[in-house]
């Protein structure tokens, strides 16, 4: 087995992770074995062999417009909002629509080493980030009669766990025939003479291979197929560390079926002309996204109409696609770029000691999924006020955001907008929250409150049969 491992490395110049071989023993070495053949190596010498992905030029940048946009406005006006609402609550009721949700993150950062999914956020109740997305997904398939398929991507350091625990608590009461849990893909990471990094004697180091990892990871799963043979035609996608994602809201689902569009990227109105989230734009007739970093600030400072900012619109990694456009897309091999980030990774020098670097040492390969945005067609951005729809949790104290204090107070400050709206009395300093089951967005909670309801003590509206 040595001397073909040896054969094969040595065409990429990687034989030097075999340098610890005789000092494992069988069970070791069939692991490293199985992992250099799971590696594409031929990929890994082209991705070493190519220069970095370039972002957009600042002449790119300088022309570039906001895409065709569904503002505020258009969600305020009845008219356009209940005409896209019906459109959406249709395809609801035909079961069109299912849930991608993506999990791989593990909440490190947090002090929490556990799947972030797992991180309790309910304001009240404690309940974790995956029991909020379960029940919103429950509680538009109760509310239009119809299944709402749940895929859930993980990560190699989170599939195990994540799948214990969904089964532990029975996927929060939804139908396990609906529910598919499948991991993405991984990368190595190389140093600065392309050399693949060893995390131990026996294991390569490698990663996720980035939220474009979903593509593969539906295809690969049979979570594609799975929604095509359950009629579905539109699959909602969201980040597991947002719990505000507004999951298959009728209004958003309707605007992206009006449009014709293949893929609708949900986007917050920028506070800040360099704030650091990805820019929607639209260069030459094609949708994409400027990264924060590749913008240049003479075009992040642009003004339009009224001296308001000229590129608004700012990703929050929630989108709408076309099941057909990713069915397409799955096979164009290079719909997706690999992009280069250079980190800190961890690894075994040449005397089999470890080593934790201090400063990047290593470059990692990832996919964006929202590198197919250039490929959709009538591709469109959504606004959602920030407070409606967007806060991750991403950080621990001290930070000055994306905390969990931070998420916690946004979920409750949201449900008592619900409740002001529909006419009920929230006292002040009052914590409320409400499970999806009981009232998923403001249209449900003003039908489930009495107007002149009065809430005087933290309270929790717990699911209801």
């Amino acid at each position: 087995m040595k001397t073909q491992l040896e054969t094969k490395l040595a065409q990429y110049g990687q034989d030097h992770l075999l340098k610890f071989w005789d000092e494992l023993d069988p069970d070791q070495q069939t692991q490293l074995a199985a992992q250099i053949d799971a590696i594409d190596f031929d990929l890994v010498q082209s991705l070493i062999n190519k220069k970095a992905a370039e972002g957009s030029s600042d002449a790119e940048a300088m022309r570039a417009e906001v895409p065709p946009a569904i503002t505020l406005d258009d969600f305020a006006d009845s008219a356009s909002y209940d005409a896209a609402a019906a459109i959406g609550k249709q395809a609801l009721a035909n079961g069109e629509l299912a849930m991608v949700l993506v999990a791989g993150g593990q909440g490190s950062r947090l002090g929490f080493e556990h799947p972030k999914g797992m991180y309790p956020v309910g304001p009240v109740s404690d309940v974790s980030l995956y029991q909020i997305h379960f029940e919103k997904v429950m509680a538009r398939a109760k509310q239009f009669g119809a299944p709402v398929p749940m895929y859930v991507m993980t990560s190699p350091p989170t599939h195990e766990e994540t799948t214990a625990f969904l089964k532990e608590h029975k996927f929060f009461g939804m139908n396990p025939d609906h529910v598919r849990i499948f991991c993405q893909g991984v990368m190595p990471a190389v140093d600065d003479d392309g050399k693949l990094l060893l995390a131990d004697k026996d294991r390569i180091f490698v990663s996720p291979n980035g939220h474009g990892g979903t593509l593969a990871g539906l295809v690969d799963s049979g979570c594609l197929q799975h929604a095509r043979e359950l009629g579905v035609k539109h699959l909602f996608y969201g980040q597991v560390d947002n719990p505000l994602v507004q999951i298959c809201d009728p209004a958003l689902v309707g605007y992206h079926i009006q449009s014709n569009s293949q893929m609708t990227s949900q986007v917050v109105r920028k506070n800040d002309p360099v704030q650091k989230v990805g820019n929607v734009v639209e260069v030459d007739g094609k949708v994409q996204i400027i990264e924060y970093s590749d913008l240049p600030e003479a075009a992040a400072r642009l003004t339009g109409d009224g001296g308001n900012l000229k590129l608004w619109a700012g990703s929050i990694a929630v989108h709408v696609f076309d099941l057909a456009f990713l069915e397409q897309s799955s096979g164009q091999a290079e719909t997706l770029p690999f992009h280069r980030a250079r980190k800190k990774v961890p690894f075994v020098d040449d005397a089999g000691a470890a080593v934790s670097p201090e400063q990047p040492n290593a470059t990692k390969f990832e996919r964006f999924i929202f590198d197919l945005l250039p490929f959709a067609k009538n591709a469109i951005v959504c606004e959602v006020d920030a407070n409606d729809g967007f806060c991750a949790l991403k950080n621990a104290p001290p930070a000055p955001s994306e905390t969990e204090a931070h998420v916690r107070a946004a979920i409750s400050d949201l449900h008592t907008r619900w409740l002001t709206a529909a006419g009920v009395e929230v006292a002040a300093g009052v914590k409320v929250e409400l499970s999806p089951l009981y009232a998923v967005d403001a249209e449900v909670t003003k039908e489930r409150f009495a107007a002149g309801t009065k809430i005087s003590e933290d309270t929790y509206f717990g699911p209801t049969e």
